[in-house]
């Protein structure tokens, strides 16, 4: 519940953007309040009576006296076009739309309601992705984390290691993007805030070869985990993509079934790019999961439903700031409700 506060206060970017764009869908329209006894809304309008499921969802009865519009295909068109600016695509928010209109055409719906239905279907299409990260019991279990760089790579990676060792996990990080200074610093900042070992190697050394090294470390002190970062030059993608190749080669020296995670981190500030460079990851590493990073500086946040519609990649977590605690396990409902701006 603490993290959906933060999580709802801080993507209000996207939930203000829907909000604003629903509040003008419905006052464009025709906006009559429901006549007495009409089956129109989806929740008791009367304030003495029980309120609905929604309501009650909601923790308040609907007001009789909110506008209302007819669902018609006008509304639908101008619901897509809104869920399309938001970053949710156009196939993922074609289908949403269809969904919410199902058994409602030709009803009045209010705002809220309409965000109840939303929240809904987005909850729905994102439901059999929330998985958290797996944790297997041969050890060292081996991450590799990829993404651009500027995603938040780095920041995940200290994240994560603070909070498996927080968890009483034995945790090795392996800085193995050797080509930016400053991601080694940071890295090696998190690792003495958590206790954590950081390996490093001198700049634009091998980072294969660090990884190597990274693998005989955790194996000897007994590690659950090696985190190893790596470079994300995608201007270069055959340089990129040897690098990968040969990180995993060389790991796998080791161990056979290395890596057993391979994340992708995800800026939400680049929206429908964010699609593009799952495609790319895809093909330059065999990406198992992914992360999203900074929701709370975007209005874009409707891209990880996309995601997850178009790919289906388990997401394991989400970020909405720098502290340590602004990273935690991806919610499917809380995120529904926090991008409609719906209360818990």
């Amino acid at each position: 519940m603490a993290f959906f506060k933060k999580l709802k206060d801080r993507m209000f970017k996207s939930s203000s953007k829907l909000e604003e764009g629903l509040d003008a869908i419905v006052e464009e329209g025709p906006t009559e309040a429901p006549d007495s006894g009409e089956e129109t809304s989806l929740v008791i309008a009367e304030p003495e009576e029980k309120p609905g499921i929604l309501g009650r969802l909601l923790g308040k009865v609907e007001d009789s006296t909110a506008p209302r519009r007819v669902l018609d295909d006008d509304m639908l068109e101008q619901l897509e076009e809104l869920l399309i600016s938001a970053d949710m695509g156009v196939d993922t928010a074609m289908r949403v739309t269809a969904n919410m209109a199902e058994g409602r055409f030709g009803k009045k719906l209010s705002v809220n309601e309409i965000k109840g239905l939303l929240a809904d279907e987005v909850t729905r299409v994102m439901d059999p992705v929330a998985k958290p990260l797996p944790l297997y019991p041969k050890t060292p279990q081996v991450v590799l984390v990829v993404g651009v760089n500027g995603s938040g790579k780095t920041t995940t990676i200290g994240k994560l290691a603070s909070q498996f060792r927080a968890a009483g996990k034995n945790v090795v990080i392996a800085a193995g993007d050797t080509f930016r200074a400053a991601a080694v610093e940071q890295l090696q900042v998190w690792g003495d805030r958590a206790g954590v070992p950081v390996l490093t190697a001198p700049e634009g050394s091998d980072p294969a070869s660090l990884a190597f090294d990274a693998m005989t470390k955790a194996e000897t002190d007994g590690a659950d985990l090696l985190l190893i970062d790596t470079a994300g030059r995608l201007q270069n993608r055959a340089d990129l993509m040897e690098e990968l190749a040969k990180i995993v080669r060389v790991i796998r020296k080791k161990d056979e079934t290395a890596p057993h995670n391979t994340l992708l981190v995800l800026d939400a500030t680049t929206g429908q790019n964010a699609i593009n460079q799952v495609e790319i990851f895809q093909k330059l590493a065999n990406v198992s999961g992914l992360v999203m990073t900074k929701l709370d500086g975007t209005a874009k946040g409707g891209v990880l439903v996309a995601l997850a519609d178009k790919f289906g990649l388990p997401i394991h977590a989400i970020g909405v700031g720098e502290q340590i605690d602004d990273l935690d396990a991806f919610d499917p409902e809380d995120f529904a409700k926090a991008l409609t701006g719906l209360d818990a």
